[in-house]
């Protein structure tokens, strides 16, 4: 039989390691978590910005202005024909 020190001891490092693994796995998580989330960001930007330019070309290549491209999207047809 091992004495009581052993036992204590070798519970203790149990509860050690399986602390630091769950805290571990907790933290590890909520940091992949906000990277993820930071990365998403960053290409829902890189998106909105990639629109914006792809809607001001349009814009320059078939000479609308533009409130004129605007109303077209809308569909407000009859405001389109009143300006020309």
């Amino acid at each position: 039989m091992e004495p009581d020190w052993i036992i204590r001891a070798r519970r203790w490092g149990y509860v050690r390691i399986i602390t630091g693994t769950i805290v571990g796995g907790i933290i590890g998580f909520y940091f992949m978590h906000r990277a993820e989330l930071r990365y998403k960001e960053m290409w829902n930007r890189r998106l909105a910005e990639y629109v914006e330019e792809k809607k001001r070309k349009e814009n320059l290549e078939f000479g609308l202005s533009a409130d004129l491209h605007e109303k077209f999207e809308l569909g407000e047809s009859s405001d389109l024909q009143e300006t020309k």
